[in-house]
Parts: C-alpha cells; sequence; structure tokens
C-alpha cells in the first residue's frame, strides 16, 4: 500500500495527461485557459473535462490519503494505531502511554503464567517472620498486603510471642506488632513499625480455583528466606485439624523451623496427627491442597496462582510424626501441603484489624 504515496510534487496516474482520451495537451497548472472547442478537436468529439482544482487543493488532499494508508498499516501490523493517527493530526497522544505503577503484584504480560514471572513480581511482597518466645524462637513467613505494613500470617507463627522480628526480600529488618488473632480460622494480623511504601500482593479469589490450576508457593522454609516451589491444586476443601492456641508452657505450635529443640506446628489429617500431638485445644478448617512443596517455615507464606493473585496462606504439611520429641526435624514435604483459602482470611479481615478473633 505504501508504494502508492510519492514524494510531494509528484503526480498520481489519474492525473496523467496522456491517461485521458480526449486530453492531447498539457494540464493547465499555469492558470491558462482552454477552450472547450480545443479539447474537443484533440479529444475527437469528447465534452471537454472539469476545471481542474488549483495546486493547493491538489496537495490538501495528500495528508489525507497519507494518514489513511498508515492507519491501515498500523491496524494490520497490530496496536498503536491511536498512537500513529493522534502523531498525523496534531493530537495529543499522551492519553495513549502507559499509566503510572500499579500498587499491588502486577505480572507482566510477557511473563503471565510462568513461574519465574510469578516468582518476580510477589516475592518482595512476601516476608519472613521471627517469632521469640520464653520457649524458643520459630520461623514463618507473611503477606504484605498494605504499603504501611500490614501482614498477614499464621495465628501459630506468632501465637505466644513476646518479640516479632520481619524481614523483607530486601533485607530490611522491622519490628512488628500484633493486631488482631483468629485462633479459629489459624489467621493473624501483625503491623510493622514506621514502615511506607512496602511492596503489597494482590488477594485474589478461591472460590475460583480449580483442581489441577498451577499455583507458586513462597515463603522462608527453614528460614532459608524467598524459596519458591511450583506444583498444582491437588484437592480442595480438605479438612485440617490444627491446634487452637498456643498457651502452654511446652511452647508447642510456636511455628515450623522451630530453632530450640521444641516440635513441630503439630496437625491432623484423614483422621491422623502429625508433627506431635495437637492436644485438646483445636480448630478444623477447610484448606486447599497442593503439592507444591511445603516445608518447616513456609507457615504464613502465600499460594499463588498464575496470574500472581494471592489465593491461599500456606499453614500445613503433611510429614510424618517424629517418634520422640528429641530426635530432631521430621522428615520435610512429601507433595501434600494446606492452604487456607483468600476468601477465608479476606472475609476475616475487619474483624482481625479490629483486633478480634472468632
Amino acid at each position: 500500500m505504501t508504494e502508492n504515496l510519492r514524494p510531494s510534487g509528484a503526480h498520481s496516474t489519474d492525473q496523467d495527461p496522456t491517461s485521458y482520451p480526449y486530453a492531447s495537451t498539457s494540464y493547465p497548472y499555469d492558470g491558462t485557459a482552454h477552450s472547450g472547442t480545443a479539447h474537443a478537436a484533440a479529444a475527437g468529439g469528447y465534452p471537454p473535462p472539469p476545471p481542474y482544482a488549483p495546486t493547493n487543493r491538489r496537495k490538501a488532499k495528500r495528508p489525507v490519503a497519507l494518514l489513511a494508508a498508515v492507519a491501515i498499516a498500523a491496524g494490520v501490523i497490530g496496536g498503536g494505531t491511536a498512537t500513529l493517527v493522534g502523531q498525523f493530526s496534531g493530537q495529543n497522544s499522551a492519553a495513549t502511554g502507559s499509566g503510572g505503577a500499579v500498587n499491588g503484584t502486577t505480572v507482566s504480560q510477557s511473563s503471565k503464567g510462568t513461574v519465574a514471572g510469578v516468582a518476580e513480581a510477589v516475592s518482595p511482597a512476601i516476608v519472613e517472620i521471627g517469632a521469640a518466645s520464653s520457649a524458643g524462637k520459630s520461623t514463618g513467613s507473611g503477606v504484605v498486603i498494605t504499603e504501611d505494613g500490614e501482614i498477614v500470617t499464621n495465628n501459630h507463627v506468632i501465637s505466644g510471642a513476646q518479640q516479632i522480628q520481619v524481614t523483607l526480600s530486601t533485607g530490611r529488618t522491622y519490628t512488628a506488632d500484633v493486631v488482631g488473632t483468629d485462633p479459629d480460622k489459624d489467621l493473624a494480623l501483625i503491623k510493622l513499625r514506621n514502615a511506607s511504601g512496602l511492596k503489597t500482593a494482590t488477594l485474589g479469589d478461591s472460590s475460583k480455583v480449580k483442581v489441577g490450576e498451577q499455583v507458586v508457593a513462597i515463603g522462608s522454609p527453614e528460614g532459608l528466606t524467598g524459596t519458591v516451589t511450583s506444583g498444582i491444586v491437588s484437592a480442595l476443601d480438605r479438612d485440617v485439624t490444627v491446634a487452637r492456641d498456643d498457651s502452654d508452657s511446652s511452647g508447642q505450635g510456636q511455628g515450623q523451623g522451630r530453632q530450640g529443640g521444641g516440635q513441630e506446628w503439630p496437625f491432623e489429617f484423614g483422621g491422623q496427627q502429625f508433627n506431635g500431638d495437637t492436644g485438646e485445644e483445636t480448630t478444623t478448617y477447610k484448606a486447599l491442597q497442593t503439592d507444591a512443596s511445603l516445608n518447616p517455615g513456609n507457615s504464613g507464606g502465600a499460594l499463588i496462582n498464575m496470574n500472581g493473585e494471592i489465593i491461599g496462606i500456606n499453614s500445613a504439611m503433611y510429614s510424618p510424626s517424629s517418634s520422640s520429641a528429641g530426635s530432631g526435624s521430621s522428615a520435610g514435604s512429601v507433595g501434600l501441603g494446606f492452604a487456607i483459602p483468600v476468601n477465608t482470611l479476606k472475609a476475616d479481615l475487619d474483624t482481625l484489624r479490629a483486633g478480634n478473633g472468632s
């Protein structure tokens, strides 16, 4: 199409004098008059042609034709048509440019659907939580949901803690305070002191999750900050029973990855107990099941879909219970992990922010 465009001043073939059967003389670009009789004689009896437009009118048509050609070509190539049209018509095309930075998780179009893309986008919103109490220290994970430092985690990660230290993906550390807890749902909300401008995660919709969907888990297993694993959602609505609170002196359930000789976070699944005794105070919730590897320290971290949205808060893993309390760490992930659906968290956020639990 663009091969029909000529430099300024060139004449199209439909205006070439030789192409008209009734024209044998040059066109009156000089403005001189030609009689109809002469034209008729030269054309063998054809009526005289209509008067030609002045030169300036012919030139005025070229930008319109050029604009149409460019617009069509841009439409064939795909994208950018509005910007090109704006430039040729003298309009301001700034409105078509990209907007400012968007708060929350953003997975670029080219990386959407890839583990690497999800990890790059969401990792800055996942933190490591260190909780210290008289019973020892524990390591867990958390998800940043506001720029000023609200972080969601599991109740069992921070239950009974006297001091909470949070480490961002950048390595910067903050002291955190407990805002609210909900032992029945194993959820907690903590807040960093004097934090601002943090990267935040986007909470998705767990009601739309289907078995077989690919997911990514990010957390701090065994204190290894920012560890990424991937897998699929292997089941929905699994009943998982966990210890409701950590009020005893033994310090059981002080979070996964305990560094003080305590047992790891206990839970029940399928009528069996894992990682220690759940005790008398327990609660049961419906969980997403995943084969993405979860290990001690992943508790409170994120289970993420391939659009970069949080669909669950990782809370428990299937692992054979220790034969004795002093036998050391039990085995790690065997492909059965559990996460609290994010819709459960969203329904509980106002309660947690008010400092209450269900």
